[in-house]
Parts: structure tokens; C-alpha cells; sequence
């Protein structure tokens, strides 16, 4: 993640913008964010329709799952808002591979997949290589860890 990403979530989080809080009745949020930002900004929707991590902007910015995504444009930021189940990373955003083994960590853009149309994040590229050696046992095994490991 670049210094103006992180610099932008700063400022974001620190405006005056009215944010959720997370659910009570979990110990860990539900969806990763940082500062209450969803997925360290980037635009759920670029993943699908651009094939890369693309920067979203306080300007397109919706509210959902207790975080705040952030949008490329007002179009990406209509089409989340109208089915962001299609578009949201699996496991609220925590690394993938980690929810495959039991426990969550955050997840940097760059290390992403598409898989049977569901966008996963992981920790890191070389963590993403590993979730990417089995990655249907991965999915069946974070599938069931999810979302319980918020519990724990």
C-alpha cells in the first residue's frame, strides 16, 4: 500500500463523516477496515470490472456491514450498493488464507483472486501463493471457520 492510500485513510478517518461502529455482539468486526474503512479503500467493483486493485475515494463512498467502502466512481460505488454480497471480499476482507486456518489477518490489495466469482484477499502475495496451492481446500475450510473465528 502507497504512503497517498494510507495518507487518504488517515484523513478519511479522522473528517468529520458520521462512521459505524462495529456489531456489538462480535469481538472483531465484521468486514476488515482500517480506521473504519473497508478493505484499505480499494473499489470492491475494480476487481471484477477492472482485473486490479484500484483506489476508492471519499467522494463514493457507501455504507455497508458496519465499514465504509470506498469507490473509484459514483458508478462502481451504485453498482456495490445495489448487491454488495456479489462484490464484497469473502470473510469481511480478512486474509483468506488465515481464515482457512482459524485466525484473521488484515489483507493488502495487490494480493487478490477471483474465484468462481467471489473476490478473497489475502495477508500478502506470498501468502496468496500459498492459499493459491489449494485453494478449493482453502475455501471449504475458511468457509466453515467463517464467521465464528470474529468470536474467538
Amino acid at each position: 500500500m502507497n504512503l497517498n492510500r494510507r495518507a487518504l485513510l488517515a484523513l478519511y478517518a479522522a473528517s468529520a463523516v458520521t462512521l459505524v461502529a462495529p456489531m456489538a455482539a462480535a469481538k472483531t468486526p465484521p468486514v476488515y477496515t482500517e480506521g473504519a474503512v473497508a478493505i484499505d479503500g480499494s473499489d470492491a467493483v475494480a476487481y471484477f470490472s477492472a482485473g486490479k486493485p484500484v483506489a476508492g475515494s471519499p467522494d463514493h463512498a457507501v455504507e455497508w456491514n458496519g465499514a465504509t467502502w470506498l469507490f473509484s466512481s459514483a458508478q462502481n460505488a451504485a453498482i456495490f450498493a445495489d448487491a454488495p454480497e456479489r462484490y464484497a471480499p469473502q470473510y469481511g476482507g480478512y486474509c483468506a488464507f488465515a481464515m482457512a486456518n482459524g485466525y484473521i489477518a488484515p489483507t493488502v490489495p495487490e494480493a487478490w483472486s477471483i474465484v468462481d466469482g467471489k473476490l478473497y484477499l489475502n495477508y500478502s502475495l506470498s501468502v496468496r501463493e500459498r492459499w493459491q496451492s489449494d485453494t478449493a481446500g482453502h475455501i471449504e475450510k475458511g468457509d466453515r471457520n467463517w464467521p465464528d473465528v470474529l468470536n474467538q
